[in-house]
């Protein structure tokens, strides 16, 4: 979530132009921002019509993470992911690598490499778009919104296939993140009250 800001190296690549150097470079101080060891948080809201819907809050640190939305709360401490479905009382335990863990997820990964970017000035904020080289699968186009004076995310605009949809990002707090945070509190989930399924 949120979705398109996950995890990859980023290399500057030979006959950009200004404009793409400098889209590229916001798009990752963002990134860093976001990702850093600083730790931030950020509500997020999402709807791919049909598909999928949800809003929450998502903290990340480096490759830790939790969220909060309607249907579930998930732990990842880089170790293992843990997924609590609030309405089942069911706790899904997984390697915190493993793509199983979350299907919707993993079908936004992508490596900044496989886009060309531009950016675009504008009254909401610095458009900088991201489109897909030949033959990359998964996100084709998207187009992050950010605040001119925070370079804080606005919104995302993705196209996967013939589906569009937006994340409207909000409340975005950067640094003081602690990493109790994303320890799993087993003490307030006994397994006499909460169905355990380990897939790791």
């Amino acid at each position: 979530m949120v979705l398109l800001w996950s995890s990859a190296s980023l290399h500057a690549e030979e006959k950009e132009t200004p404009n793409a150097q400098q889209a590229r470079r916001m798009f990752m101080e963002t990134f860093r921002m976001i990702y850093g060891d600083q730790g931030s948080q950020l509500t997020y809201n999402v709807n791919i019509i049909g598909i999928y819907k949800t809003q929450g809050t998502i903290w990340t640190k480096g490759k830790k993470s939790k969220f909060i939305d309607e249907k579930y709360i998930a732990w990842n401490d880089d170790v293992t992911y843990y997924r609590l479905e609030r309405k089942k009382n069911k706790i899904v335990v997984y390697d915190a690598h493993s793509d199983e863990r979350d299907k919707y997820a993993t079908k936004f990964k992508f490596s900044p490499d496989n886009y060309t970017y531009s950016i675009k000035d504008s009254q909401e904020g610095y458009y900088i778009t991201l489109k897909a080289k030949k033959g990359v699968k998964g996100i084709k186009e998207a187009r992050c919104l950010l605040d001119k004076k925070t370079r804080y995310p606005i919104s995302v605009r993705i196209k996967m296939g013939i589906f569009h949809t937006t994340i409207k990002i909000s409340n975005v707090k950067v640094g003081g993140i602690s990493d109790d945070m994303f320890k799993f509190p087993r003490e307030k989930y006994s397994a006499s009250q909460y169905e355990y399924i380990d897939k790791r």
